[in-house]
C-alpha cells in the first residue's frame, strides 16, 4: 500500500504527490540538493522534519522514494559535493534536465491534458500501472510553472546504461553484438561476441542475458561493466529461448540469495538508514546481513560510508573495502 503523510495543515499527502514534489524540487536545481535540504523543504517531508532532531523515519521514507523514482525511469543523480568526496552526509541529489526533457514540438491544450490524465487514472487499475505513474507524474508537471519546460511526456522507461539502447536494437533485429567486458578482479576488459537474448533489471541494475559465441554458452552480463560501445554485427543471432528473461532473473535471484555480507553500522548513520531498509536485509541490533549479486559493487558502496560501517564478512569483501580506502588515502597524499 502506498504510504501517506501529512503537510503542515494536516492535509494527507499521498506517496505519488510527495514523490512528484521531490521530482519538481530536484529538476529545478542545477547544483543539487542535500538530503537535509530536501527533507526540510519538500512537501510531504518538511512538515515532519525536526531541525537537529531524530529524522530517521523520514530518511527511510526518502530512501524508499528515491528507489521508487529510479524504478520508474526518472534519472535521479547522486554526486559528491566539491571538496567533500566520499562524505555521504553532504551528497547532493538532482534530476538531470538533459536526461528528462520535454520535446520542443509537443504541446497540449487543457482539454487534452484532462483526457490524458483521465486515461492515466484508468491505467492505474490495469496492467500498465508503472507506465501510468510515469505518465501522470510528467503530465502534472506540465501545469506547474517551475517545471513546465523541462518535464517530459512519453511514459517510457529510460535506461542509464549507454549499452541499453544498442542491445535493445540488436535483440529486436536478431543480430549479434560485440563489446569489451571488464569482469570483477580483471585488469583488462575481454572482447565478447554475443547473441543477445533478453535485458532484465535486478537490484536496480540492467543485465544482458545472451549466448557467448566465444565461450560457447549462456552468460549474464552487467551492463555497467561493458567498456566502450556496443557494436552490432551482421551475423544473425541465435534464436532466444521464450523463457530467457525469466531464467536470467531466476539465476540472479539465486545468486543474490546466496551471496551475503555481514556488516556492523553506526546507529542512526547514513549507512544504517540505507542498508537497514534495503530489501532482504536481516537485522540483529547494529549488525546487518545484506544480500548482493556483485561483491565488487557492494564494496564500492560500503567504502563510501567511511567509518559508519565495518565489514565483518566475507573476508574478500573486507579486503575490497580496505583496498578502496587505501586508494582514496593514497590519492589525497
Amino acid at each position: 500500500m502506498a504510504s501517506v503523510t501529512a503537510d503542515a495543515s494536516g492535509r494527507r499527502v499521498s506517496a505519488e504527490e510527495r514523490q512528484f514534489s521531490l521530482v519538481l524540487a530536484l529538476i529545478a536545481t542545477e547544483t543539487g540538493l542535500t538530503k537535509t535540504q530536501i527533507l526540510s523543504t519538500v512537501e510531504g517531508y518538511s512538515a515532519r522534519f525536526v531541525p537537529g532532531g531524530d529524522n530517521a523515519s523520514l530518511e527511510r521514507q526518502f530512501e524508499r522514494d528515491k528507489d521508487d523514482l529510479r524504478e520508474l525511469g526518472i534519472p535521479l543523480e547522486t554526486f559528491d559535493q566539491p571538496g567533500a568526496d566520499g562524505d555521504t552526509k553532504l551528497q547532493r541529489y538532482r534530476v538531470s534536465r538533459a536526461e528528462y526533457p520535454l520535446p520542443d514540438d509537443i504541446t497540449f491544450s487543457s482539454e487534452e491534458l484532462a483526457l490524458l490524465g483521465l486515461a492515466g487514472q484508468v491505467w492505474r487499475e490495469g496492467s500498465l500501472s508503472d507506465d501510468s505513474r510515469r505518465a501522470l507524474t510528467k503530465l502534472r508537471g506540465l501545469g506547474v510553472a517551475v517545471g513546465a519546460t523541462v518535464i517530459g511526456v512519453a511514459p517510457t522507461l529510460r535506461a542509464h546504461d549507454r549499452a541499453h539502447a544498442p542491445l535493445t536494437l540488436a535483440i529486436s533485429r536478431g543480430r549479434q553484438v560485440e563489446f569489451d567486458y571488464l569482469k570483477p578482479g580483471d585488469a583488462r576488459p575481454e572482447h565478447r561476441r554475443v547473441s543477445p537474448q533478453a535485458l532484465v533489471q535486478h537490484e536496480g541494475r540492467w543485465h544482458l542475458q545472451g549466448f557467448d559465441e566465444g565461450k560457447g554458452g549462456e552468460r549474464t552480463f552487467l551492463l555497467q561493466r561493458i567498456v566502450g560501445g556496443v557494436r552490432l554485427r551482421t551475423d544473425v543471432a541465435r534464436e532466444p529461448a521464450s523463457d530467457a528473461a525469466e531464467r536470467a532473473l531466476a539465476d540472479l535471484r539465486t545468486l543474490w540469495t546466496q551471496q551475503r555480507a555481514t556488516v556492523s553500522v553506526t546507529p542512526g548513520s547514513e549507512a544504517d538508514v540505507v542498508l537497514r531498509n534495503r530489501a532482504g536485509t536481516e537485522v540483529d541490533g547494529d549488525v546487518l546481513v545484506v544480500h548482493t549479486t556483485d561483491f565488487q559493487l557492494l564494496a564500492d558502496e560500503l567504502a563510501g560510508f567511511g567509518d559508519e560501517v565495518q565489514v565483518v564478512s566475507p573476508r574478500a569483501l573486507v579486503d575490497a573495502v580496505l583496498d578502496r580506502w587505501m586508494h582514496v588515502a593514497g590519492s589525497h597524499g
